[in-house]
């Protein structure tokens, strides 16, 4: 049973060190980042949109 429970443990050690690692590509990410800076860009440039007026009530 002692052997069992040092097993356990090692185990549990073992797994508590394992890292995950995601890359992502530098190329896509800096297409990403330009894309939304444009799309700001082209919103900042059109201006605000005319209010909508309401109906009487």
């Amino acid at each position: 049973m002692k052997k069992a429970v040092i097993a356990m443990v090692v185990t549990l050690g073992l797994s508590a060190c394992v890292t995950i690692n995601i890359y992502f590509p530098a190329a896509a990410a800096e297409k990403a980042a330009d894309k939304i800076i444009d799309d700001i860009w082209r919103l900042k440039d059109a201006g605000p949109s005319p209010k909508k007026e309401e109906p009487a009530k």
